[in-house]
């Protein structure tokens, strides 16, 4: 795990410096403040940082998960995994950088860019992955033990310093422009992938999965504006051939997952013939600091 000199982490309570505490035990120990709040680490290594009410959103749960975890590990969206690292490894320092994976799931797009990371020579690289599943960030934290791994809602003030981070990926995730800008360092990237009209339209059209709203880039655009300048963006299409089995994990995995019963969606998907053919659409955008343009 970072060191929090590293990755400087802040007590969700009172906003003071959380310092890393081993214990007695091969865990991850505990996050403790100077006022005396603490957080222990889960057995399966990550941390809970929410408290009082926690979150109103929905997180994703254990079934949902596990789909998401067969279907990444399965290899299909590594084409995707690799656009990510690509993106953002030119970004980091050579020495002690620091990334910031909100929504990190899994963690498998967080883990590619660890890795190519390391392949480039990017040394000391601190890793922090938030979302508000705990059952996502017990597969995250098994993934990438070198990470922090925090239960924790993007929507509420991050619980990191300021200028604290070098590169920010935000896949198929809420948006913060405001904290993102906040805790990104001058210069830094942010790594931003959204799904394309026509993304999974096969599969969504047998599986009853709402459509991709036509203006999506245009509201993106318009969230992140009054922070962040758009300095790149580019399309990633994956055609994919999969098993039924498969083709449920994918349908299932992500918002649909709310609200479609597996064992339904496993009956609509009968009547597709194998391999079940759709393409995967995305749009990756590199966004940068407004100040950093402005200096």
């Amino acid at each position: 795990m970072p060191s929090t000199t590293d990755l400087p982490l802040l007590c969700p309570v009172c906003r003071k410096p959380l310092e890393r505490r081993t214990t007695a035990d091969a865990g991850q120990g505990k996050l403790v403040c100077p006022d005396g709040h603490s957080f222990d680490a889960a057995r399966q290594g990550y941390f809970n940082l929410l408290v009082g009410k926690g979150t109103v959103f929905e997180a994703d749960t254990a079934d949902m998960v596990r789909a998401r975890y067969d279907f990444l590990a399965a290899g299909h969206y590594r084409p995707l995994a690799t656009a990510v690292a690509a993106a953002v490894v030119p970004c980091l320092p050579e020495e002690r950088s620091a990334v910031l994976d909100a929504g990190t799931g899994t963690g498998h797009y967080l883990r590619a860019v660890l890795d190519q990371a390391a392949a480039q020579n990017r040394r000391q690289v601190a890793a922090l992955g938030v979302d508000i599943s705990k059952f996502a960030l017990r597969r995250a934290a098994r993934l990438n033990p070198e990470a922090v791994n925090l239960v924790w809602d993007v929507w509420q003030p991050l619980p990191l310093a300021d200028n604290s981070v070098d590169a920010i990926t935000v896949i198929f995730a809420p948006r913060n422009a405001a904290e993102f800008a906040r805790v990104l360092r001058p210069g830094g990237a942010l790594v931003v992938v959204t799904p394309r009209s026509g993304h999974l339209a096969a599969i969504a059209a047998a599986a009853g999965m709402l459509g991709i709203e036509e203006g999506k880039d245009a509201r993106l655009a318009e969230a992140m504006g009054s922070h962040f300048d758009a300095e790149t963006s580019t399309d990633v299409g994956i055609p994919l051939a999969l098993t039924r089995p498969e083709a449920a994990d994918l349908a299932y995995m992500g918002p649909a997952g709310h609200h479609l019963d597996r064992l339904d969606l496993t009956e609509r998907l009968l009547a597709m013939p194998e391999p079940v053919r759709a393409e995967a659409r995305f749009r990756l955008t590199v966004f940068r600091p407004r100040k950093a343009a402005a200096t």
